[in-house]
């Protein structure tokens, strides 16, 4: 998986990091209030050491429900402490009224009118704890989020989306070729969606490097690294953020809203500084929208390869560029812990936010 940071600081190496239930908790962020009434009851779940969909064989043994009855916002990891909302049809409901499970808890139970769908969640809170942090590096750990929570971050695919060996990406562009069959549905999509990411992953890091090298180099080394013209060059130089614009570029209102096609650099990238906008990212496939002008062409060479098998892929758009809401971290010096609470949007990655930090693959 190729990445490429954008923060320019030495790696970390003294701050460790264990996805355990009390160095790691998730909180999904519901996208509505549920009703009190209605035909479904949704239950607050906190689960330790299972996937959802662990959780859920276990809520369909106890309830007799299939598991395809079962309404979900997302998937959450089996790492770490992690809480989200499930519905079930309430006829269901009296199976949980004393359900016991020594890593699943109840916390709450209240009825909706409609089932959960995929999606429905604004985003999730987390809380990451290091350990066995220096005073130095608390410090240096301060200024760093403290510049994510002001700047944002390259909002890369994780390493779980690529699989214990990292290959699912391979996987998945053998099945589009017609080199490998995967007979069951889910594993199929979830492989072509990785081999979706891998490329995402790739146009994010070339657009992060050309973003570099605005922040390192004059006009002139630009344009013998780039081979953009003067008054390219002259039109993205002046934009105040590090994320830089390109004409053609597909944006999106942030953090939600339809995408539409950048032609005025100014204007926008006056929108983007102020989190009202930001720039997506195209996920390979049909029907999405497609970056134009110089935009497009870099696009164009990332993708190149997807050209043939788009129609197999359901396209869309992602923020290549996200934030960090509502950061707090403080340093507990008698304990050498370092601590940070976030929340990102849907489908966005604490890990990813953390790797920045530290400047360190995690799945190494």
């Amino acid at each position: 998986m190729n990445r490429l940071f954008f923060l320019n600081h030495t790696a970390i190496k003294q701050a460790h990091f264990n996805k355990n239930a009390s160095d790691f908790v998730v909180n999904e962020i519901p996208l509505y209030e549920f009703s009190g009434s209605g035909e479904h009851l949704v239950l607050h779940t906190r689960k330790k050491d299972l996937t959802t969909w662990q959780m859920l064989r276990i809520f369909s043994d106890t309830s007799g429900a299939k598991m395809r009855d079962f309404g979900y916002a997302g998937l959450k990891d089996k790492d770490g402490m992690t809480t989200q909302y499930v519905s079930i049809h309430k006829s269901h409901a009296k199976a949980f009224e004393n359900f016991s499970h020594p890593n699943i808890k109840i916390l709450s139970a209240v009825y909706h009118n409609n089932k959960i769908k995929t999606g429905h969640l604004k985003g999730n809170r987390f809380f990451v704890r290091l350990k066995k942090v220096l005073p130095a590096d608390a410090l240096k750990l301060s200024q760093i989020c403290m510049k994510i929570s002001k700047e944002g971050y390259p909002n890369y695919f994780g390493y779980q989306r690529f699989g214990k060996d990292g290959d699912n990406f391979e996987l998945g562009k053998a099945i589009l070729k017609g080199e490998k069959r995967e007979r069951n549905p889910k594993l199929r999509e979830f492989l072509i969606s990785a081999y979706q990411s891998e490329l995402f992953n790739q146009w994010l890091a070339k657009r992060v490097q050309i973003s570099k090298f605005f922040a390192d180099f004059n006009p002139s080394e630009l344009q013998n690294a780039l081979k953009w013209s003067k008054d390219t060059i002259k039109e993205v130089i002046k934009q105040p953020y590090f994320f830089k614009l390109l004409k053609g570029d597909v944006c999106c209102h942030y953090p939600h809203g339809k995408a539409f096609l950048c032609e005025d650099l100014d204007a926008e990238s006056v929108r983007i500084t102020d989190k009202n906008i930001a720039i997506t990212g195209f996920l390979a496939g049909e029907n999405a929208i497609r970056a134009q002008g110089l935009a497009g062409e870099i696009e164009s060479e990332v993708f190149a390869q997807t050209e043939s098998f788009l129609s197999q892929m359901n396209g869309s758009r992602r923020y290549a560029w996200n934030f960090a809401e509502d950061f707090e971290y403080k340093y507990k010096e008698e304990e050498a812990w370092f601590e940070m609470s976030f929340s990102l949007t849907k489908g966005s990655y604490a890990t990813v936010v953390l790797e920045e930090i530290l400047h360190k693959n995690l799945d190494e």
